[in-house]
């Protein structure tokens, strides 16, 4: 993470998940930035807890509710208080199912319900947006700043070639779109902060557990590799991608 020093900071949102913690422990132990904020739903997990033994100060977990408008104000107040500046926003969080909740993915039209429909938007659509909303004062200043979330090739139309999944796929899709049109308003009002949706590829997380026996052999990928890749393509991106959607490997995804 060549673009990010000491003066730097990071925020992860959704760092209690497979990916997210991946994403915080590779920027504590491979970038120069200075301070990783870890945000999550539990933020003394034994995980967060023992990298905050490793690295000290330079993490800085706290609890956030991605469901919750004010929590999301709330946590971006207090970075604030501390942080005037944010260097790299990265959300490492997504919905897909919920076994308790008896909520999976459509595999038909009559599948669909309203609960899942909007449990799918408002994680994977409406924090993001929410998360936008309230952060950009901080990434918006002088110096290179990136915000990037978890997206998925399933929210891809143009590569849509099997169906099913309609609250995923769409719900990315309308992410997606979101991305797009933050980076256009960034163009004009916050003209240093480039803004990216990143597919991971299928990651070995609870997210994708129930489906990885129709994953090829090779495809499956531990979340220390693919934070690794989308943290190279975060390091790589110019102005010029801003807006874009972006697989692990660097590669356009259509929209």
């Amino acid at each position: 993470m060549d673009t990010l020093s000491p003066e730097s900071t990071a925020l992860v949102v959704g760092a209690g998940g497979g990916i997210g913690h991946a994403f915080v422990r590779r920027l504590l132990a491979e970038s120069r930035v200075g301070r990783v904020w870890a945000a999550t739903r539990s933020p003394r997990n034994p995980d967060l807890v023992a990298l905050g033994e490793a690295y000290g100060d330079r993490l800085a977990p706290v609890a956030v509710d991605i469901l919750d408008e004010q929590s999301i104000a709330d946590l971006a107040r207090h970075i604030g208080d501390i942080d005037s500046r944010l260097h790299l926003l990265i959300n490492a969080f997504g919905f897909l199912h919920d076994r308790e909740a008896d909520i999976w993915p459509e595999k038909r039209l009559e599948d669909i319900t309203p609960e899942a429909m909007l449990r799918n938007y408002r994680v994977n659509t409406l924090a993001p947006a929410l998360i936008a909303r309230y952060f950009l004062p901080l990434l918006n200043h002088r110096e290179r700043a990136v915000f990037a979330s978890l997206s998925a090739r399933v929210g891809s139309i143009g590569d849509n070639r099997l169906g099913g999944w309609y609250s995923y796929r769409a719900s990315k899709a309308a992410q997606n779109m979101f991305t797009r049109g933050l980076a256009i308003e960034c163009g004009r009002r916050a003209k240093r902060v480039i803004c990216l949706a990143l597919h991971p590829g299928t990651t070995d997380t609870g997210l994708s557990e129930p489906f990885q026996g129709r994953v090829p052999e090779g495809k499956l990928f531990s979340p220390d590799f693919a934070a690794g890749k989308l943290l190279e393509c975060i390091d790589s991106a110019g102005p010029a991608d801003s807006g874009g959607f972006f697989a692990w490997d660097g590669a356009p995804i259509p929209w």
